[in-house]
């Protein structure tokens, strides 16, 4: 459909004056982002909606919520048997609580049970109340590290993981039939599922079952007067917990940063909200050095993901990449269940494809079996389901600053992730190391990796082909050479028969020294990534090489 007719349909239609009005002024001010805001349907893509919001068919609306929402309640209806209930949750971000309040009602509406926080929660949490509460689904409301226009919409399923295939593609099928608002139950018309509201009693055993994850009590315990921890939620929903978990723990010396304690989705003292971006953490970094920190915790808007900055030889703070701190702390982990006699050959860990080969031999080191599956926490989630009643998930992370351990959780939980960082640096202080010399010790250990991720942002319709185009390209010519070294093999995701894994829009190019990249469009964002793993003491040099090729 031409996006004019979008817009049409809408001005028509049964929209409210003031979204009416907004897109005159955006069709009189701004005709492409009128193009932009109406050229298509806002997708399902890692699992929801994701986009920015604002009027139209590709933004995030009450409408689009609505619409989506309406479309899983069909899907509940007519495929799931006896009692159904969701469990709803919304970060910081603005109109977040206004979608989940629309959400609930819809549900309630369709005659579907809704278990509704009754203020903001972290995303792992709502994973959590799922299976709490024995729910058919869950929605989170967020969009997670993104800037401050965009919102979200995420979708999980009653294993507490977020919606894969084939139950994702059924949803968007009901989600497209739904074409005008007039077919959402914005308001009741029958019996109403009824909407209960959670609070404190799922954060008491939340925060139970985190702490009884840890493994090493007694180095807390010795070590909980010396270590110095600055937490900063980034103006979202992990203040509620994370500082809480910390001081459970035994933690006695915990900094806030109190400007970025305040959840304000207009995230004022950040650029972005996202604890990948250097920038991000400046004023952390600021109090660390300001209170004498050795580790610095950041959380993104819905506390999933966890940025960690330590203290290096000369004392410095220093940020750690995805990669390092999930490497850290599998080795961390690893170590103490060996220790403990847990490891009985039935265990195994989980990483995605384009997260550091360094786990994996770690892994191999300890004769515990390592899943490789594809980008996103839900592929980590799927391994979980799939293995209930046969294996035991010890702990699984992804290069994008997720990482979660044991099964209460199906998705990366930056509460876990900083719980275990900060006991594991109480246990690295028992060996006479801090958590950067943990750091050194494994790379001396399994050899020295390193991993960088470059993207380019490219928006609208002809951002999106560009993109399209430049992953064509890669197919059809792919590099015979990558950082001097000839390419020995290619893998292109999009072919299941060749991977063994879902299709996905994934190239991987190896070289003879063991250097890799990817290069993937983002699911959720306008944009096309790339990774880059380098092996061996040159390392830096070649992940140099590396961008040089492929980003110049």
């Amino acid at each position: 459909m031409d996006f004019q007719d979008n817009v049409q349909k809408w001005l028509n239609g049964s929209f409210d004056p003031e979204t009416k009005s907004q897109i005159i002024q955006l069709r009189n001010t701004d005709p492409a982002g009128l193009e932009d805001a109406f050229y298509k349907n806002l997708e399902f893509g890692t699992g929801g909606l994701r986009g920015i919001m604002g009027p139209g068919t590709n933004r995030m609306n009450r409408y689009t919520v609505g619409m989506a929402t309406q479309g899983l309640a069909n899907y509940i209806n007519a495929r799931v048997e006896g009692d159904k209930s969701v469990c709803i949750s919304f970060d910081s971000r603005n109109n977040s609580k206004l979608f989940a309040k629309i959400s609930a009602e819809v549900l309630s509406n369709n005659g579907i049970r809704v278990w509704l926080f009754d203020n903001i929660r972290p995303t792992p949490e709502l994973s959590y109340a799922i299976r709490l509460k024995k729910a058919t689904a869950g929605i989170m409301i967020t969009a997670s590290h993104n800037p401050k226009e965009y919102n979200g919409y995420k979708v999980f399923w009653s294993d507490g993981g977020q919606i894969t295939a084939p139950v994702d593609k059924e949803i968007v099928d009901e989600v497209a039939k739904i074409s005008d608002p007039g077919e959402v139950r914005f308001e009741p018309d029958g019996p109403i599922g009824g909407i209960d509201v959670m609070g404190h009693d799922v954060d008491e055993a939340y925060l139970r079952d985190i702490l009884s994850l840890t493994l090493s009590p007694g180095a807390r315990e010795r070590h909980a007067d010396d270590i110095k921890i600055v937490y900063t939620p980034l103006h979202g929903c992990g203040v509620r917990l994370m500082p809480e978990a910390l001081q459970r723990l035994g933690f006695k010396h915990i900094y806030h940063v109190p400007e970025q304690d305040i959840s304000d989705g207009d995230f004022p003292t950040v650029a972005s909200p996202n604890p990948e971006e250097p920038a991000a953490l400046k004023m952390a970094l600021e109090k660390a050095d300001k209170v004498g920190a050795d580790i610095v915790l950041a959380t993104d808007p819905d506390a999933d993901r966890l940025g960690v900055a330590v203290r290096d030889d000369e004392g410095n703070m220093v940020r750690l990449n995805g990669n390092q701190t999930a490497a850290v702390l599998t080795y961390y982990i690893l170590t103490r269940w060996k220790e403990l006699g847990k490891l009985d050959g039935r265990q195994y860990c989980v990483k995605t494809i384009v997260t550091t080969e360094l786990i994996a031999d770690i892994c191999k080191h300890f004769g515990v079996a390592c899943y490789n599956v594809l980008t996103g926490f839900k592929y980590i989630a799927e391994i979980v389901k799939k293995n209930e009643g046969q294996g035991e998930f010890i702990c699984g992370g992804e290069e994008s600053y997720g990482f979660n351990v044991g099964e209460f959780v199906r998705d990366k939980c930056a509460q876990v992730s900083g719980a275990m960082v900060a006991e594991c640096a109480a246990w690295a202080a028992d060996q006479g190391l801090t958590f950067y010399g943990l750091l050194q010790q494994v790379y001396k250990e399994f050899g020295y990796r390193l991993e960088s991720m470059v993207y380019i942002v490219r928006k609208g319709k002809s951002g999106a082909e560009e993109i399209a185009r430049i992953m064509s390209d890669y197919r059809m010519s792919p590099p015979e050479t990558i950082a001097g070294a000839p390419v020995c093999k290619v893998i292109d995701y999009s072919l299941p028969a060749q991977t063994g894994l879902p299709k996905s829009n994934v190239l991987q190019f190896f070289n003879t020294e063991g250097d890799v990249v990817s290069v993937r469009p983002s699911g959720t964002e306008p944009k096309i990534k790339f990774y880059f793993g380098a092996k061996g003491d040159n390392a830096a040099r070649k992940i140099a090489l590396l961008k040089e090729e492929f980003i110049s």
